[in-house]
């Protein structure tokens, strides 16, 4: 029962992860269709006036962001998609099945746990800090009347489809941040009990191993030659 209870609880994480991953990955690849392979994450710069006499009127990029960081925030969110689905259906087998992981297998679990976390770590931070700097440099770090989550309804005129940018990272932030961590850490907890589990019990615990053990005929002698 408790190993059932243990299966079930694991099998609800790598589901959660799943949809969480699969809730970063769809917002990440639009904004990557929209901006034609451009990656807004730590773009550079500033609204600039027809003339100096002129109010603000368009806004103009000085560096676009590394391709790398949204590249790598897409690859982050498929990665734990993929295999937060492969072990929900692992999970789900041995639980209509009965069986139980090997302590190769749970080592190798713990070890894939621990670099999604990683992975899925260093993707929140890429997508939170690259997010923030854009949106300081289209809002010129509060200075403009426009919030950065009104600014999508403005067009920018960069020729790229940015009407829905704010909402896109918004998801996708908040995702990595919150949701995605959470499910993402609970299957590394998850799968270091595992190994734990397994780690901590002696290789051979079987009763009928220990009752024959105890009844040998060294033990016997041993217990007959004290009684002497």
């Amino acid at each position: 029962m408790a190993l059932s209870n243990l299966l079930f609880a694991q099998c609800v994480g790598y589901f959660l992860a799943f949809l969480c991953s699969f809730v970063v990955v769809v917002p990440l690849s639009e904004n990557s269709n929209d901006c034609r392979g451009r990656c807004l994450l730590f773009t550079e710069g500033m609204w600039l006036s027809a003339n100096l006499t002129a109010e603000r009127q368009r806004f103009t990029v000085q560096e676009w962001g590394p391709p790398a960081a949204c590249r790598f925030s897409v690859f982050a969110g498929l990665l734990s998609l993929l295999l937060a689905a492969a072990q929900a259906w692992r999970t789900l087998f041995f639980l209509c099945k009965g069986h139980e992981d090997s302590f190769f297998y749970a080592f190798l679990n713990l070890l894939i746990s621990v670099f999604v976390v990683f992975v899925i770590f260093i993707a929140s931070t890429i997508v939170s800090v690259g997010f923030n700097m854009w949106c300081d440099a289209v809002t010129e770090k509060g200075s403009m009347p426009n919030s950065c989550e009104e600014l999508q309804d403005i067009d920018l005129e960069l020729n790229l489809e940015t009407s829905a940018f704010y909402d896109q990272f918004a998801i996708a932030q908040r995702n990595t941040t919150h949701h995605e961590l959470c499910p993402v850490t609970a299957w590394h907890l998850f799968s270091f009990s595992d190994f734990m589990s397994y780690y901590s019990s002696p290789f051979d615990t079987n009763p009928a191993n220990i009752n024959n053990e105890d009844s040998s005929p060294v033990n016997n002698g041993a217990s007959t030659s004290g009684d002497e």
